[in-house]
């Protein structure tokens, strides 16, 4: 599997906000989930609707990872969050979902 960050209008990366926020050993766990998901195991993935799909990792507050899949090969990161925030990180995943299409649509 390929993955890539999606980046909005302003070259700007949720997910790479979010990562960047987390203390060393957090962001190791989502580097080892992520190495998962580029391996094919796609095993934990869950629809939260409008393509948009979400993926727990069950250590420190629930972390979640926010993705879309555009074809077999390819993964999206939209976002992260934790479960406290969960519905809210969902809607900014499923908005920046919706402008990653429309950034393909109109190349």
């Amino acid at each position: 599997m390929e993955i890539v960050e999606f980046l909005d209008s302003k070259g700007s990366s949720l997910f790479t906000k979010w990562f960047d926020g987390l203390n060393a050993q957090a962001a190791a766990k989502v580097a080892t989930y992520i190495t998962r998901i580029e391996n094919g195991n796609l095993s934990s993935l869950k629809s939260v609707g409008q393509g948009v799909h979400e993926s727990r990792i069950d250590w420190g507050p629930g972390y979640r990872v926010y993705m879309g899949k555009d074809g077999d090969r390819l993964i999206i990161l939209l976002g992260g969050g934790t479960k406290k925030r969960q519905a809210k990180d969902i809607e900014r995943a499923k908005e920046a979902w919706l402008e990653y299409k429309k950034q393909k649509k109109d190349k």
